[in-house]
């Protein structure tokens, strides 16, 4: 099989950015989130995610690197645990000893409850999960601190906390049955800060996998729900359960009452923060039109984080874990056009060579920080776990955690529907 990072570095024309073809330590000090689906993003100031390998590790070739991953994993043994997101590069999925969406990792650390650290592939706010989750005595590390999450960043604690007044002062606090005026959902991928938000103020944290459930938890409890930072799978989910456009709201945190009238608050049912995933929004109905075109009887499956429109033109839309299952679910011979992080399709082609599976959008372009985890960064990590030093270790203040972990409890108990 040949990876998305073999493949970028044969053509690198074939990407939306040949820098990919670097190592991330060639971008990780420059301003922004790197090459990649969210390079155009905004980086919100002060985030600051330095990147810090040492040059050694940067001269190392693959194989090398290979080598002492496979030596430290072997030296440590229980005492650790590797998780590896979805969207990262097959390099460093193959060492995880877990695989999967937010949602499966956040219950796979709590599995291995004898490991002394969590080497978590993935991003900044999955890391912060994992650590608030976790014991005390555990260490969370995340073998890049410059990967973060520009959908994350597009909500922040200060613009919440802003909304939040604004929308009380406007909708008083319960309603005449006792119910919350509005209950605050924040999607997994968000900062610890704003997930300690919700478990202060009655809400509650959702992924991909259990959107639905968590809505039906938020409006058994309030009357409306102010849903960030992912504006598309909010509206998709929603939409879903028969809540109409016109009571969903935008909430622009530039503008007073997030440009809206009092009355149009007061009719909402959600309020979608203006947040998206730049990997997703690439995805275009006329990609899905495309795909029909030079394949007839194909069937598209795109994420929810995906446009409604997108969405809407789709044959199916779930969660990474449901796309892996409609894959797994179809029949050889069978053609299967993707919407959403290329890495995951890319494999999910190589698992089942004998179906035609490929992403709708055509241009090679990985989520620009899931793109800085690389294996030079996870030998580095683990080459001082076998030390005795813990490098990169991610570390959620003590109140912030407990806050948080109350809406991250949650979560785990919102089961997605089957």
């Amino acid at each position: 099989m040949t990876s998305v990072q073999q493949s970028i570095a044969l053509a690198p024309q074939s990407s939306c950015d040949a820098d990919l073809a670097a190592g991330p330590w060639v971008f990780d000090l420059s301003p922004g989130y790197g090459p990649g689906a969210s390079e155009a993003d905004v980086l919100p100031d002060p985030v600051v995610r330095p990147g810090q390998l040492p040059e050694a590790y940067q001269r190392m070739d693959e194989a090398e690197l290979h080598r002492r991953i496979r030596a430290a994993k072997q030296t440590l043994g229980d005492r650790l645990v590797v998780l590896g997101h979805f969207y990262q590069r097959d390099e460093v999925v193959q060492h995880a000893d877990f695989v999967g969406d937010s949602f499966q990792l956040a219950n796979a650390a709590l599995t291995r409850p004898d490991a002394e650290a969590i080497v978590f592939c993935g991003v900044h706010f999955m890391a912060e999960t994992a650590d608030i989750l976790s014991r005390p005595d555990q260490h969370v590390v995340l073998p890049n601190l410059a990967a973060g999450c520009s959908m994350a960043d597009m909500a922040d604690e200060d613009s919440v906390e802003t909304a939040w007044e604004e929308l009380l002062d406007v909708l008083g606090d319960t309603e005449p049955d006792g119910r919350a005026s509005v209950v605050p959902v924040t999607y997994m991928n968000s900062s610890a800060a704003l997930k300690a938000f919700c478990g202060r103020n009655g809400g509650i944290v959702c992924t991909s996998s259990n959107a639905a459930t968590v809505l039906e938890w938020a409006f058994e409890r309030g009357q409306r729900v102010l849903f960030f930072p992912d504006q598309h799978l909010g509206r998709n989910t929603a939409k879903a359960m028969g809540i109409g456009l016109d009571a969903m709201p935008m909430w622009d945190p530039r503008r007073p009452l997030g440009g809206n009238t009092e009355e149009a608050l007061r009719s909402a049912s959600v309020i979608l923060w203006h947040g998206f995933c730049s990997v997703h929004r690439r995805f275009s109905v006329a990609q899905i039109e495309q795909a029909r075109a030079q394949h007839p009887g194909v069937k598209v499956v795109v994420h929810p984080e995906c446009p409604m429109p997108v969405v809407d033109a789709a044959d199916a839309a779930g969660s990474t874990d449901f796309i892996r299952k409609y894959v797994a679910a179809s029949q050889p011979g069978d053609v299967i056009a993707i919407g959403t992080e290329v890495n995951l399709v890319n494999r999910l082609a190589a698992e089942h060579p004998d179906r035609t599976i490929f992403c709708l959008d055509p241009v090679i372009c990985p989520c620009s920080t899931m793109y800085r985890i690389h294996p030079g960064y996870l030998a580095w990590v683990l080459d001082g776990l076998v030390e005795g030093e813990v490098r990169n270790e991610i570390v959620v203040d003590a109140a912030v955690a407990a806050d948080a972990r109350v809406a991250l409890e949650r979560m785990l108990a919102a089961l997605p529907r089957s």
